[in-house]
């Protein structure tokens, strides 16, 4: 599957690889909405550690996600993704609605 959702506490994080695409979008965008919307969370971390490749659909996905959490008053971050990923996250003004953290939470 290529998004795995794990719980601790009010924090979840989802856990994204391989290929995030018009393909692959659509089914993470459902599993990690259905985890937020069936659990009490205040703060989304998507890991990125293991994504191969991203699109416009992954800036999407990042927008729509962080869109909800502040809706439901949380927040929503990203962690770990590959340098080139930043690079279009940060072209994108992703980092602007939500913060981008390499190793070790060290803001990007």
């Amino acid at each position: 599957m290529p998004v795995t959702v794990s719980l601790d506490g009010s924090v979840l994080t989802a856990r994204l690889s391989g290929d995030i695409d018009h393909f692959t979008a659509a089914d993470m965008r459902s599993e990690i909405d259905r985890a937020i919307t069936m659990n009490p969370v205040s703060e989304l971390i998507l890991d990125f550690s293991a994504v191969n490749f991203m699109d416009s659909s992954g800036i999407g996905l990042v927008m729509g996600r962080s869109k909800l959490m502040s809706e439901l008053g949380g927040k929503c971050s990203v962690c770990d993704p590959p340098a080139y990923i930043v690079k279009v996250m940060k072209l994108s003004g992703i980092d602007k609605l939500c913060p981008i953290t390499g190793e070790g939470g060290v803001r990007l």
